[in-house]
């Protein structure tokens, strides 16, 4: 009987009747097969998640271990005992051992060789593998020949935690042990944790191996020049760094090293919701043979995929290999970012569309991580709240955020790079009142923020948020640059900037270790 040993002390995991790195048709015709899913028109596997349609993060802990207890950031992480992990790990694999069929991917994550984590993905379902086998950087036949995984996923939907027994919150649980370098994963159908639980061990280690890690996109322009774009969910992260002007070097995770930015993944998970072949192209034209659909409504008999349709949920995804984009890097690895692009959907309809940031501005903003929710997104929310996402990614950041912005500040510092702020969200008043900036003025404006065309341009400054707004840029009416002037009242303007300025000082004070430079680069409310 085949094993792998998982942990000292647990049960020997069993392989008999696991297949290693099976083909995408192969995995596919079992998941169709099994029931798991079925092909659309496009020849996609559409796949429904079940009550967990997103990430669950009140269900994610970190192992509370003596090499990892100081340096994890507790206030932004949950702890759950060694005692508490190896019984729910022992459990686990006793359900996975009682499975007829395993599903076992090798690869890596992290497209740099130097800092590069080599991770062994099991799964119970086919259809997880192949996303996993999407998600994360296939290896050749030579490497898969000489494979010693750093880290294992172990990937048990359909185990149920009861939380009165092996204290989790829910019968849903993700765990990360630092020490045992093992993520269980038990109780949830939703995809997003396998490729999330292992960007959050990347934000463990990568920055001590002096390596910034991030939650953004990158592309590359004719010349070299790199971007990144930095933004939380519905910000149009995804969907500004799809350029067919640009190659991609990837829409979600990367690490920036002394050599410059790398992918950390070999795949996309694009968000689905209202897609359009229109306005983003490369998305759609990537969702075909191999690509994975979450929670898509498909038409039972044209099998058509009905992105428009909600009624799961508004979280719905695609998952494909990167090279289903026709322009990107290849390797995934590129030089230093000339530019960078924060992202913020404001439905206050106060901040500009476009702004220049000092170092110390981006550092500020770049640890208050900003963003809106809008009404009906979740149960309870009737108005537009401010939401603040410390790095553009707070779920996935073990270490304190001052570890991660001081490296931003150092970086943009080593190789001048320009930072932009730039909202997508409303002009001319807030949600219900005004309207959404135009994509393609939206896109004009990164076009002329990544051509160099706004680096000496003629600016403003916000009286209160101290951004320099530049007063023209080709491709977009000079009159919406400057958010007051867009509104038909002006002391309601003035009213809801205050407003959402507050809001920005009010979470800026959990920040009280930062330098009074980067505290005096926020709004000014006095």
């Amino acid at each position: 009987m085949n094993t792998i040993s998982i942990a000292s002390g647990i049960d020997l995991l069993q392989m008999d009747g696991t297949c290693v790195n099976p083909s995408a048709t192969w995995l596919i015709e079992k998941a169709v097969i099994n029931g798991e899913g079925v092909l659309t028109e496009t020849g996609a596997l559409a796949v429904t998640t079940g009550k967990y349609t997103g990430r669950s993060p009140k269900d994610k802990f970190i192992v509370e271990e003596p090499d990892t207890a100081g340096r994890i950031d507790w206030t932004n992480n949950q702890p759950i005992s060694e005692k508490t992990f190896d019984k729910l790990l022992a459990k686990v694999v006793r359900y996975l051992n009682g499975l007829k069929e395993k599903y076992i991917f090798k690869g890596f994550v992290g497209a740099d060789p130097k800092t590069r984590l080599s991770v062994q993905v099991i799964n119970e379902f086919a259809w997880h593998n192949l996303f996993a086998r999407q998600l994360f950087i296939r290896p050749t036949e030579e490497e898969l020949a000489r494979f010693v995984p750093e880290f294992t996923i172990l990937s048990a939907p359909g185990f149920k935690a009861d939380p009165s027994v092996d204290g989790t919150r829910s019968e849903a649980f993700i765990i990360i042990s630092f020490k045992k370098k093992i993520v269980l994963i038990g109780g949830t159908s939703y995809a997003g944790e396998i490729k999330k639980s292992m960007f959050t061990v990347m934000n463990g280690l990568l920055p001590e191996k002096g390596v910034l890690s991030m939650h953004c996109s990158a592309n590359v322009g004719e010349e070299g020049d790199v971007a990144l774009f930095f933004g939380l969910s519905g910000t149009g992260k995804t969907t500004l760094s799809n350029d067919p002007c640009r190659r991609l070097i990837g829409d979600d995770e990367h690490g920036w090293s002394d050599s410059g930015v790398f992918n950390i993944e070999g795949g996309c998970y694009a968000k689905t919701i209202r897609l359009s072949r229109e306005k983003e192209p490369q998305i759609w034209n990537a969702i075909r043979f191999g690509a994975v659909l979450e929670n898509v409504i498909v038409d039972p008999q044209t099998r058509r995929a009905d992105y428009d349709d909600a009624s799961l949920t508004e979280n719905t995804r695609a998952a494909y290999p990167i090279d289903h984009i026709p322009n990107i890097i290849q390797g995934g690895i590129a030089g230093h970012p000339k530019t960078i692009i924060f992202l913020t959907a404001d439905a206050f309809g106060v901040l500009p569309p476009i702004s220049k940031l000092t170092r110390e501005q981006a550092m500020y903003h770049f640890l208050s991580g900003y963003t809106s929710k809008l009404a009906g997104t979740e149960r309870g929310v009737t108005a537009p709240q401010a939401t603040f996402s410390t790095c553009f990614g707070a779920p996935f950041l073990p270490l304190f955020p001052t570890v991660y912005a001081k490296m931003l500040g150092e970086k943009i510092t080593a190789h001048d790079v320009d930072v932009y702020l730039v909202n997508t969200g409303w002009t001319g008043g807030p949600y219900g009142e005004g309207e959404r900036i135009p994509l393609p003025y939206t896109r004009a404006m990164v076009q002329a923020a990544l051509q160099g065309e706004l680096r000496d341009a003629f600016t403003v400054t916000d009286p209160i948020f101290g951004f320099r707004l530049p007063t023209h840029c080709p491709g977009v009416p000079d009159r919406i640059l400057q958010p007051k002037r867009t509104w038909k009242d002006p002391e309601a303007y003035e009213q809801k900037a205050m407003e959402l300025a507050k809001k920005f000082k009010e979470n800026f004070k959990k920040f009280a270790e930062v330098s009074e430079e980067i505290k005096a680069a926020g709004p000014r409310i006095d």
